[in-house]
């Protein structure tokens, strides 16, 4: 069922709201940047996000295809969402759980985990070693 979360980045620069249903998966990817910044999103669908505050402070990153936008607080570093572009259900917006406001840690260990296995074939199996994910 969905439901509203406000979010932020760590210095509350950049703050959202997002309609996300925490019993659907959410997404680990070993990829180049979602490894190295551990990013770890719930997906919200076009219209399902809404960026509160902090236009002007965020800073954009695009590699390989430019296709997916890989957003950061200028200030504090932290990852509060992504744009992908291109995707099976069309633009969609990729929320850093860690961000969201008023979820309890048993809350999130309850959300179903996808692993995808960027770093080779994001379409092919899930990663043999997921634990570092």
């Amino acid at each position: 069922m969905l439901k509203t979360y406000r979010g932020s980045c760590h210095c509350q620069a950049v703050q959202f709201e997002a309609d996300l249903d925490l019993s659907q998966p959410s997404y680990r990817c070993n990829c180049s940047i979602c490894r190295r910044t551990r990013f770890w999103p719930a997906v919200a669908r076009e219209g399902g996000f809404r960026l509160l505050r902090g236009e002007s402070e965020l800073t954009l990153y695009r590699f390989n295809t430019g296709k997916n936008h890989h957003h950061f607080c200028r200030h504090c570093g932290v990852r509060p969402f992504g744009v992908g572009n291109d995707t099976p259900i069309g633009k969609m917006y990729g929320i850093n759980l860690g961000c969201l406001e008023g979820v309890s840690e048993a809350e999130l260990a309850a959300i179903p985990v996808v692993y995808v296995n960027g770093m080779h074939d994001a379409s092919g199996p899930p990663p043999e070693v997921t634990a570092h994910l």
